[in-house]
């Protein structure tokens, strides 16, 4: 028989109730303020889903009434230097930090609501209702609650998306010599998500001060956890990770705050995370005002059984019990909170002009309202202005407009040649030198003589601490270096191995790091760079081969910049890592080892921002392109002897784009060639095309030409590889369709594709892939101006 020997999980799991001695032996001041920041909560939910049932949120209501002990519990006795986010339910968590934040953590229930207080509730309601006084100018509404200056990093509605933002936020704490911790909120749906799972995994691994607060309120929408999950305990998810863990009952605040005080010490102390289970139950359905058994999917007699254990009715009771207030004197409490509320709510709403006997008699700011007086409508002046719509996706380069801008022609310094790869390094060195707040993240950076490629290299001997090696974990390190970006302390640069990772974080690039400063008011800088290479052509196949650039140009808040040569790539890499946005740098491996001028001594330049690169001068054809496939349209031009102008556009986002080149070069020679490498499905060139077709109409000849890769991505195979993927001889192609559209001839044999012929490939595709023309307009008046 074998020998069976029983492991122990290698941190502790613990659950914490309180006894009557509990009660007696806490500071009645603690007990106060917990009971005035329950009934401000409940008194504002109720509000909001009041003007809910009037028309006057636009969108979701998702109520916390019922979960208020878990966020008042937790919250406090943080400091306003701490930090919490949370979920699309949030409201709770964002009001008890902000209501601490003003308050200092005491509330006197005799005079419950100051000015401080008052404003808060004021505020945090119209942003709800998407006012241009709420915290995020009305952008963030009722699932994007942020104010930094309380340490609401912001709620989220992604479910568990917000996690690896703290972590990052927990880094940025500790890494700057403080005690201050993060809290995240999320619930038991959350429990189960990657980017919650590779967040405990990786916080656990760096020892950060992060609190993973988990609200099992027991239900999805409609879908129990033990429907969901084999271990409903969701504290357990702890033990994986040898993280300490507290289970506890969220009904009651005072359990919370014990769970919480106990676990802050080790958090301060730089022991790194723990988890906080808190079993809670919200009242209502989902969104809006009705119970869950409405819906079908709960029992009248379980809602009334969690109503019993009303947590706001618990601390009532037990203060009662010590003599620290009757039952007026809740009441009074209650009452304060209550009118609170109106005083707030008619701040901002007003008697309805246009409400009849059947409603408002104009569209307006909601629904058709309920017949009768007292129809309520949102004041038209506290609405945002409509012009402010767009401002704010991304910063306006103030920060570098005194920069010292030098293209290479105009260099003075010492040039000498060397390879693009060193580039990357040396101006990595020389940024990290200069700037101690730069931290570089990513798989395998900190070894192999500088990660995979070399691009790290001699980083992480010189700046210890400073390049961190990540695990297999691009939703948690991603997000974490989204965190560190918002937090502002450091500038963080991410290493992605291979672009066609961003899949795997495409919520925390996406959904988090691109909408971050928009989404929460525009106020926020977001200075992150996200570096990663396009490895077609290496035997890599479908999964690490992409050219991410048409992705992230569709995706609103990123500045993409792709240099060609190692002189532009240290000057673009300077400006990425001074501007205050998101910025995408784009490498290419066949770059790598191609060698060209590197300043010795002078690292500090940038690139003009936003300027485009006129390589080669010409008056037949405007050929737009970046990266590796400069070079192969040199080599195209020459061969086919047109007269082509070159431009590498360097800067290839909506916003930095060079549109003055662009549309210089095009009404000087009335067509356009956009060569790209990658793929047809997600091509850089199809958004760019539109709109240069929507730009320069009246000065085109003939629809846009494209070149890019074929329809699939590239595979293993070395000759589908080649098949799938953009080279000189397809630009040969391109540009003689170019001729032959101006009535020129296309040269013998031509097709655009190496050892296949148009015709056979239109047989077998059903289109010519690799140049793709763009369909023919309606010709407008005139040149749109953007």
């Amino acid at each position: 028989m074998p020998r069976v020997k029983r492991l122990q999980p290698g941190s502790e799991w613990n659950e914490l109730t309180t006894t009557a001695a509990d009660w007696k032996a806490a500071d009645p001041a603690l007990l106060a303020t917990m009971l005035g920041q329950l009934h401000l909560i409940r008194a504002f939910e109720e509000t909001v889903l009041e003007l809910a049932g009037e028309g006057l949120v636009h969108g979701p209501a998702h109520s916390s009434i019922g979960q208020e002990g878990g966020a008042v519990g937790s919250i406090v006795s943080l400091r306003s230097a701490d930090a919490v986010n949370g979920s699309h339910r949030g409201h709770h968590q964002f009001l008890a930090k902000s209501l601490t934040h003003v308050t200092k953590g005491v509330l006197d229930l005799g005079s419950l609501v100051t000015q401080e207080v008052a404003e808060v509730l004021q505020r945090t309601l119209a942003e709800i209702l998407g006012l241009a006084q709420g915290y995020c100018a009305g952008r963030g509404g009722s699932m994007h609650l942020q104010w930094f200056e309380a340490g609401a990093l912001g709620t989220n509605a992604i479910v568990g998306g917000g996690v690896p933002m703290a972590a990052g936020n927990a880094w940025a704490q500790q890494h700057s010599g403080t005690s201050d911790v993060t809290v995240t909120y999320f619930g038991d749906g959350a429990a189960n998500i990657g980017s919650v799972l590779e967040s405990l995994n990786l916080t656990a691994a760096w020892k950060l001060p992060l609190c993973f607060f988990i609200e099992n309120n027991g239900y999805a929408v409609s879908t129990t956890v033990e429907e969901a999950t084999g271990e409903p305990r969701l504290s357990a998810r702890a033990l994986g990770f040898g993280i300490p863990a507290w289970r506890v009952d969220g009904m009651d605040p005072l359990a919370v705050h014990l769970a919480t005080e106990r676990a802050l010490p080790a958090l301060r102390a730089g022991e790194g995370p723990v988890v906080i289970e808190a079993l809670v139950y919200r009242f209502f359905h989902q969104n809006g005002p009705f119970p869950g058994s409405a819906f079908g999917y709960r029992t009248k007699e379980e809602e009334a059984a969690w109503r019993a254990r009303d947590p706001l009715e618990r601390v009532a009771a037990e203060m009662t019990k010590l003599g620290l207030i009757n039952e007026a004197g809740v009441a009074a409490v209650r009452a304060q909170a209550v009118d609170a509320m109106k005083a707030a709510a008619a701040a901002l709403t007003e008697q309805d002009p246009d409400a009849g006997p059947h409603g408002p008699r104009t569209g307006g700011s909601r629904p058709p309202s309920p017949p009768g007086k007292g129809v309520r409508r949102i004041r038209p002046s506290l609405w945002p202005d409509p012009a402010f719509v767009d401002v704010g996706i991304r910063g306006d380069l103030s920060e570098i407009a005194g920069a010292r801008a030098v293209e290479q022609p105009d260099f003075r310094g010492e040039l000498k040649r060397g390879k693009f790869i060193d580039a990357v390094s040396r101006v990595m060195d020389r940024r990290m030198s200069a700037d101690e707040r730069i931290v570089v993240l990513g798989e395998d950076v900190h070894k192999l003589n500088g990660g995979t490629n070399g691009a790290t290299k001699g980083l992480a001997k010189k700046f210890p601490g400073r390049v961190l090696g990540t695990p297999i974990s691009e939703n948690a390190f991603a997000g974490l270096g989204g965190g560190l970006a918002l937090d502002g302390r450091f500038r963080p640069v991410v290493e992605f191995m291979y672009p066609d990772f961003l899949w795997v974080a495409a919520d925390q690039v996406f959904n988090q790091i691109a909408k971050a400063r928009h989404m929460f008011g525009g106020r926020n800088p977001v200075p992150l760079v996200l570096r990663t290479k396009v490895a077609m052509g290496t035997g890599y196949g479908s999964q690490h081969s992409m050219d991410p650039a048409g992705i992230f140009a569709t995706s609103v808040g990123w500045r993409i910049m792709a240099p060609s040569t190692p002189y532009d790539y240290v000057g673009m890499m300077n400006a990425a890592l001074a501007i205050e946005d998101p910025v995408l740098v784009l490498e290419h491996v066949d770059l790598y080892g191609t060698e060209g001028d590197i300043p010795v001594g002078d690292l500090d330049y940038q690139i003009p921002f936003g300027r485009a690169a006129v390589r080669r001068a010409g008056r037949d054809v405007t050929v737009l392109t970046y990266l590796s496939m400069v070079a192969h349209s040199l080599e195209a031009i020459e061969q086919t002897g047109i007269d082509a102008e070159l431009i590498d556009l360097r800067f290839l986002d909506r916003a930095s784009l060079d549109w003055e080149t662009v549309g210089e070069s095009v009404r000087k020679t009335n067509a356009v060639l956009i060569v790209e490498q990658g793929g047809l499905g997600t091509s850089y060139g199809g958004w760019l095309a539109d709109e240069i077709q929507r730009r320069f109409f009246d000065w085109l000849d003939q629809p846009v030409q494209r070149v890019t890769g074929g329809e699939a991505a590239p595979s293993i195979s070395k000759v589908l590889e080649r098949a799938a993927i953009a080279q000189t001889s397809d630009v040969v192609g391109g540009l003689e369709r170019v001729r032959a559209a101006f009535g020129g001839g296309a040269a013998p044999g031509s097709s655009g594709r190496e050892g296949l012929g148009a015709d056979s490939w239109r047989q077998s595709s059903g289109t010519s892939p690799g140049i793709s023309p763009a369909a023919p307009a309606s010709r407008p008046s005139g040149e749109v101006r953007r």
